[in-house]
């Protein structure tokens, strides 16, 4: 490829990430340039359905959502949904009280070892950058460690902490929306037994027996743990995994942890016949960084459409009935 053909897709990206340099620039152009129409129309519907001033929650809306919400509602639309603004309006002030507060230095000191860790190829992370987001993310961060201190801060939190701040510009909303996230719709998940996390873990290892059992009898046979293989799926909610990771978040914030089982589900069904050709441990741990990577995950309008097809039937409910079975189990073993 030409210099000057390498030069027409900018090097650093509009939420501040550098390019890899394996980025494949040529099939990244010939996507978008069809997925910009997409986009354009998407956008007009959006600022139709905003005009009132609310999201209200109905098919449409979920529809829409499942579509894409366009970046410049996407703060205000994730905001409404996951009743962040309804908690935010509800307490004024609240959030600048809480970096008043008592000071804690080992809740302090944990949050400031993973600053510098927290997105490395974001150029509005870095401190040679004016302003630096490692500051914000620090108060989003403490704060939030305040508010929740059963929680506290666990790794994994600064980097939906840090996504959060790159989508919303705006601290206090971004402290919010991690309170809907680690508190409502991931609850237990960044605890320091991590029971939430591990129950899910083991819910998508039902799942994957009952919907794919050649890949549950691998599993099996090799004697491989599901959290070896996703536990940074799920505590990263696939931030710095999948390149559709704004697309999934979108229906996270709409319909619950639910999405996340679908994405992983579809990633697995998708690619079940390079996964069985796996034939020991390490050998499947690599097979599964591989899925994550490629066209099929590039390509986001037909990947997002995949989830909630490839996956069949998957209601909360469901969810719910598994997670009381394996945290049963889980508790059981101790």
């Amino acid at each position: 490829m030409q210099p000057a053909e390498r030069s027409r897709v900018p090097r650093i990206d509009p939420y501040g990430f550098e390019r890899p340099e394996d980025f494949d620039d040529a099939a990244y152009e010939k996507f978008f340039s069809s997925y910009l129409v997409t986009l354009t129309r998407r956008a007009i519907k959006w600022s139709r359905l905003l005009q009132g001033g609310g999201v209200p929650r109905s098919r449409t809306v979920k529809r829409y959502v499942r579509k894409g919400v366009p970046l410049e509602h996407r703060a205000r639309v994730w905001m409404v949904l996951s009743g962040a603004q309804a908690q935010m309006d509800q307490n004024p002030g609240y959030y600048h009280q809480l970096l008043q507060g008592e000071r804690n230095p080992r809740l302090e000191d944990a949050i400031r070892t993973d600053l510098n860790r927290t997105f490395p190829d974001n150029v509005k992370f870095r401190k040679t950058t004016d302003p630096c987001l490692q500051r914000t993310l620090y108060n989003v961060l403490l704060a939030y460690g305040h508010h929740n201190q059963g929680v506290g801060y666990c790794q994994g939190m600064n980097f939906i902490a840090g996504y959060l701040i790159l989508i919303t510009n705006n601290e206090e909303e971004s402290f919010w929306l991690l309170d809907a996230l680690v508190g409502r719709i991931l609850p237990d998940y960044y605890s320091p037994a991590m029971l939430g996390l591990k129950t899910d873990q083991e819910v998508l290892g039902e799942l994957v027996r009952a919907k794919l059992p050649a890949v549950g009898a691998l599993m099996e046979r090799l004697g491989v743990l599901w959290t070896l293989l996703v536990s940074r799926w799920f505590i990263c909610l696939f931030v710095d995994i999948l390149p559709t990771v704004l697309r999934i978040w979108d229906c996270l914030f709409n319909e619950g942890s639910k999405i996340i089982f679908r994405v992983a589900l579809t990633l697995i069904k998708q690619h079940q016949e390079l996964i069985l050709e796996a034939t020991s441990v390490p050998d499947i741990c690599d097979k599964f960084k591989q899925i994550t990577k490629g066209s099929f995950v590039m390509e986001c309008h037909t990947f997002m459409q995949k989830i909630f097809s490839e996956p069949g039937s998957l209601s909360m409910a469901t969810v719910a009935k598994l997670r009381e079975s394996c945290r049963a189990r889980l508790l059981a073993q101790g």
